[in-house]
């Protein structure tokens, strides 16, 4: 199990457990966390996945790809540390990730 922190804009803190493999998305959408939405099922064709990954994760989880970047334009709030959560594949090594979720999506 890869255990991930979603912290939501009023401080709410919710740790989520996941299987190798699954998507940041994915684990936060099943348990209703505040602004996971994934309308195009984790396949990069939208933004309502949009996170900010805490400052200490940045370098594990790495940079967006160019695609994933251009689509994160159309995410409301798009900084340096944002990412879509579908495109971020739990890993031994992101156990303990913590997650921003934006004040709202798109």
């Amino acid at each position: 199990m890869v255990h991930v922190t979603f912290i939501t804009p009023a401080g709410v803190t919710t740790t989520l457990d996941g299987d190798v493999g699954q998507s940041v998305m994915d684990i936060g959408k099943r348990a209703g966390v505040e602004n996971i939405i994934g309308e195009c099922g984790g396949s990069a064709a939208c933004a309502t996945c949009h996170v900010h990954i805490d400052p200490a994760w940045i370098d594990r989880v790495g940079p967006p790809s160019d695609d994933e970047w251009d689509m994160l334009d159309f995410a409301h709030g798009k900084r340096s540390d944002s990412r879509l959560s579908c495109q971020i594949r739990l890993t031994p090594s992101l156990d303990g990730l913590i997650v921003y979720t934006p004040e709202r999506q798109g």
